[in-house]
Parts: C-alpha cells; structure tokens; sequence
C-alpha cells in the first residue's frame, strides 16, 4: 500500500476547483480538502440549498490554521443540459479559467427513470451530463495555469464499470432495464470517455489539459443508502447499512484517488485507485481499469453518440483523424 494522504498536496493558493456533488460524500471530502489547501472551490450541486449547508460545514469544520474556505455554490443539475449550460455560462462570466474539474456526482442502481432530456438517468447523469460538462468548460481549463502547468480533468469512475457492457443499440435501456448493469455501464462509460478525451487532447497537440481517471474503491458514503432507500426494500437497507460498517472505508479516504488524480504527478490517461485489498481500500496508487475501458473503437463511438446527444462540441474539432494514430492510455 502507499502511504500518500492529502497532506501531501501542493499549495493551492490561486486555483480554482470545480467538484460536481460537492454537497455530499466523496465530493464534499474533496471540497474539504481543496479548501484546506487553499483553492477556491465551486461547488456544482443540483440543490443550492444542501450545497449552502454543505459550504456552511466546512466552514466550521475549518481548523484554525486553515486558510478560510473559498466556496462558492452553484446549481448545476447534471441529468438536464440546460442547467449544465446555465452553470457553465455563469463560471465564463465570472472566472478566468478552471484548474481542476472533477467529474464527481453520480447515482447508483436506482429505478429506471428518464432525465429532462430524454435518457436513462444513470447513463445520462454519470456519463453525458459530464460529458456536456466538460465541453462546456473546456476553453475555461485551456486558459487556466493548472497544477503542475495542467488543467485536470478527473472522472470518478467505480470498480462496478468490470460488470459494464456497452450496447450500442440500447444505450438508454429502452428495450430492458437492469438497475445493477445500468451502473456498471455508466462507469465503464465514464472511463472510455476519459481515456478517449486524452486521446484527443493528445491528438490536438494540447499540453495544458490532461484528462485522468479514478474509482473510490468501497467508500462508505450516503450513494449506497440512497439506492436501498429508493428499491424500497428494508432488508436492502439494513444489508447496505452493515456492508458500509463492515467493509467500507471512511469517505475521507474513499476520496483520496480523486484528490492525488487532480493534484499528484499523474500521466494523462492514468487511472488512479485504492492500493490495499483488492483495491477497495487504502491510499491511491496508479493501476489499470478492465480490458474492455480501453476499447478505442467503443470509445469513438461513444464520444460520438455523446456529441450528437448533447450537442456539445470540444474546441479542437471531432474529426481530428490523428485520433486513431495517437498513443495508447
């Protein structure tokens, strides 16, 4: 196991963080430590009012030789690509870049539903929601100065994206729903999606964004509890509630890979996770996503698909042919 813990992150005076879910869980863990270490963190929240409280927390939770926290709260509602436009609007209006991104929010194994815009809501909310995210705020990590001279893009993946297949003619589970396999695909989206984008940004001859991955491992946070509460299901409750007890690690460290992907001396493309047992707990450390994340081609077409659903574009162009010659990450 390693031994890195955000104690060991850089100074972060002067940069500015973006968290999406940063009223909760791994993303309010990351808030925290952004903010100890002195960056400026938007919190991207589909609720202002829990994202207030959340700031409102952290605030008080501040050590005495912390720096005060920089928080400003948004909403930003990843399952409708108007309140992601919206939200991005409102960052070009009033920052000058965005040095960190991370793709943090996310719900897991629920019920079949739709988003405002028509998809399968944990396809749409994982995946496209910040896929459109960050197309929209590409240019505002292109101008930023980054850490270590580049922009981060970090996606929150999870180990369930090994049970994920891609079915490229339901991808909205329009034909079959499984709430299980519905995630797992989400997951394994989010991973072909950042791997893909540092294919482009390295086909584009960019140097200042770099695109990483990572996954939690078993981090114990209010996701789970929300997925029994929303089956219905008490004995899935009280199976959640002691999995969380006896397997999970606190969120804090749960959100360690998320924080050493947006701060550490990582490679684009890397992908960053727990280094204890069986990868499902301890400090991060670099390893390698299953076979099928790196598919270049399901790649491809998913950015595709992403492009034509959301209609969000990236600045260096969709049909850089270099893509296909570019290095493997």
């Amino acid at each position: 196991m390693t031994d890195w813990t955000p104690a060991d992150m850089p100074d972060l005076e002067g940069t500015t963080v973006v968290v999406t879910g940063a009223n909760s869980g791994l993303g309010l863990e990351g808030t925290r430590a952004f903010a100890r270490k002195g960056a400026t963190v938007v919190m991207a929240c589909r609720s202002v009012d829990r994202g207030e409280r959340a700031a409102a927390a952290v605030r008080e939770s501040a050590a005495s030789t912390d720096p005060d926290p920089d928080l400003d709260v948004r909403e930003c509602d990843l399952a409708s690509l108007d309140s992601i436009r919206s939200f991005a609007e409102g960052l070009a209006a009033d920052y000058d870049g965005v040095d960190v991104l991370c793709n943090n929010a996310g719900v897991m194994a629920i019920p079949r539903s739709e988003t405002e815009d028509g998809f399968e809501t944990q396809f749409g909310v994982n995946h496209l929601g910040h896929f459109a995210l960050t197309g929209r705020l590409f240019d505002l990590l292109l101008a930023a100065d980054g850490v270590d001279d580049a922009a981060r893009v970090v996606t929150q993946s999870s180990g369930a994206h090994e049970q994920g297949e891609m079915d490229f003619a339901d991808l909205n589970w329009e034909e079959s729903y499984g709430k299980w396999r519905a995630y797992g695909r989400s997951k394994l989206a989010n991973l072909l999606f950042a791997y893909e984008l540092q294919r482009r940004i390295d086909a584009a001859g960019i140097l200042g964004v770099r695109s990483v991955a990572c996954h939690p491992g078993y981090a114990d946070t209010d996701l789970q509890m929300r997925t029994a509460r929303e089956s219905g299901n008490p004995l899935l409750t009280v199976g959640m509630r002691l999995a969380n007890a006896v397997l999970g690690q606190d969120a804090a460290v749960g959100a360690e890979p998320m924080l050493y992907a947006a701060t550490a001396d990582v490679d684009g493309g890397a992908y960053v996770e727990p280094s204890g047992f069986m990868n499902m707990r301890g400090h991060p450390t670099v390893g390698r996503s299953n076979d099928a994340s790196y598919d270049r081609a399901d790649a491809r077409r998913l950015w595709e698909y992403s492009v034509e659903a959301t209609d969000v574009t990236f600045p260096f162009g969709e049909k850089n042919e270099a893509v296909d010659d570019a290095a493997d990450v």
